[in-house]
């Protein structure tokens, strides 16, 4: 016996450089969120930066670069504070 919802899809996933959402709002991975925001110039770059632990997600070091951000949460790199917000999804 299952116990599987036929109806569930899974959860949405966005794909590289497009913004997409979920039940939680519009989502942005955390690379394209770095590039977005001028803090790095290419995903190779973003990518060095968050798997060497220099990047902090609402208080938590964050080495996961296509981790999910919604808006409101709080980016921590190099000294600089940056909250996702609804212009990030443009």
């Amino acid at each position: 016996m299952s116990n599987i919802d036929p109806e569930f899809s899974g959860p949405e996933k966005a794909t590289s450089g497009e913004a997409s959402s979920n039940d939680r709002g519009p989502i942005i991975r955390l690379d394209d969120f770095l590039k977005c925001r001028g803090m790095v110039g290419t995903g190779g770059e973003a990518k060095i930066l968050i798997q060497a632990g220099d990047v902090c997600l609402n208080g938590e070091v964050e080495t996961r670069r296509r981790k999910q951000l919604v808006i409101g949460d709080v980016v921590d790199i190099d000294d600089e504070t940056l909250i996702v917000n609804e212009t990030d999804f443009d």
